[in-house]
């Protein structure tokens, strides 16, 4: 949208603390099924996959996990091996040194510091290695206490053009948002704003007749 246009289109679609209810009504109703696409069974291998994540797909790192969850049980099996046999087990996610590294750090500490418990703190989170801000509001909001709000490319880039956030740095846009959002919907909102982004709101060419948000968007085309 052109500059000259973004000043209109704001006052045109309101205040977003106005609109956040609305946005994020519609969006449930539009997207009941979204949820965390990863597939886990326990505490552990949920932040096993939130880890292998990075840089690559959901469908990927659940066609590696279906394997890995039945050969790593606990903190203790991804020591038990060497290093190289770890790393061939995760490679398909690639960036599997630095992956393989974070794992055995964070195994290691999950077995010193809390007892082979993964814990459920955002500030306990990212102290295990591997583990940043975003990794660690992903596993604190599926295990139920949402600490924050998860900002990934789909949720910067929706917020954008929502007129939620100016900000560019996913911090700073988090900030924003938790602020905005309502905290009972903490958990559920970027998964709203990431299945909206998968099937209607895309990066290339949004599809803006679709959206059952677009007079609530000052980006919207329609």
């Amino acid at each position: 949208m052109p500059r000259s246009y973004v000043g209109e289109a704001r006052r045109r679609v309101g205040p977003r603390r106005n609109r956040i209810g609305p946005v994020i009504e519609r969006l449930a109703n539009e997207h009941a099924d979204a949820k965390i696409a990863l597939r886990y069974r326990n505490d552990l291998e949920l932040l096993v996959a939130v880890m292998l994540s990075a840089q690559t797909t959901d469908v990927n790192v659940n066609r590696v996990t279906e394997r890995l969850f039945e050969k790593y049980r606990g903190p203790e099996d991804y020591l038990a091996v060497p290093e190289d046999e770890l790393q061939r087990d995760i490679y398909a996610t690639g960036f599997f040194r630095q992956k393989t590294k974070g794992l055995r750090g964070t195994m290691q500490m999950l077995l010193d510091d809390f007892d082979g418990r993964v814990p459920r703190d955002v500030e306990e989170l990212v102290r295990l290695p591997g583990v940043a801000r975003k990794t660690a509001n992903v596993v604190a909001a599926e295990l139920g206490q949402a600490q924050g709000v998860v900002v990934d490319t789909h949720v910067r880039r929706l917020s954008q053009r929502l007129g939620l956030t100016r900000e560019e740095d996913p911090v700073r846009i988090e900030r924003d948002l938790v602020k905005l959002v309502p905290r009972p919907e903490w958990a559920r909102f970027p998964h709203l704003l990431i299945w909206h982004g998968r099937r209607v709101c895309v990066a290339r060419l949004p599809r803006c007749h679709d959206c059952v948000v677009n007079d609530l968007c000052p980006a919207s085309r329609v």
